[in-house]
């Protein structure tokens, strides 16, 4: 158990860094998007046109960073417990069940984000099959890689989280 918590915090740290960076790179290509177009069109500057097409790649490439964001940062908020819930039995429930509840849920939580993984995965062959390119010519699966392996974040924390459910169920029990 020990591993797998120096994993997950060593995954929490990294993806911190990476979400970071994202975020960093998603605004200065944006910004300069705006910017040029700004130069160009209201300041009739013609090599502010010149380098938007020379950075045309910039706007699909920010959409993807978006697209990576979103599974970094889902797989954060996961393991802090912080995702969206509906909570429809809590109030409901007397308070010695609520474990069981979360434990059946994280479990649910697990089969969902497997299912999700497979599904992603064909995505990700039907990529390569496909054979697209996205910017500098590279192949266009390499962005999809984050389906897959976004879900597997998710998963991951959600199996963290039902361990330790369980382990407070035996705890309980034993009282």
């Amino acid at each position: 158990m020990k591993t797998l918590r120096y994993l997950d915090k060593t995954l929490a740290k990294l993806e911190g860094w990476f979400i970071i960076i994202l975020l960093s790179l998603m605004i200065i290509l944006t910004f300069m998007q705006v910017c040029l177009r700004g130069l160009y069109t209201h300041g009739h500057l013609q090599w502010a046109n010149t380098l938007m097409g020379h950075i045309d790649w910039s706007e699909p490439f920010v959409r993807l960073l978006v697209m990576w964001l979103t599974f970094l940062g889902a797989s954060l908020v996961t393991g802090e417990n912080k995702h969206i819930k509906i909570d429809l039995f809590s109030p409901v429930l007397p308070p010695k069940w609520l474990p069981i509840r979360e434990l059946i849920l994280s479990v649910v939580c697990i089969l969902v984000s497997a299912i999700m993984i497979k599904v992603c995965i064909e995505y990700v062959k039907m990529e390569m099959e496909f054979g697209g390119r996205m910017i500098l010519y590279l192949p266009g699966w390499i962005g999809q890689l984050i389906l897959p392996v976004g879900f597997a974040l998710i998963l991951f924390r959600f199996f963290l989280r039902a361990i330790d459910q369980g382990i407070e169920i035996a705890r309980d029990m034993t009282k």
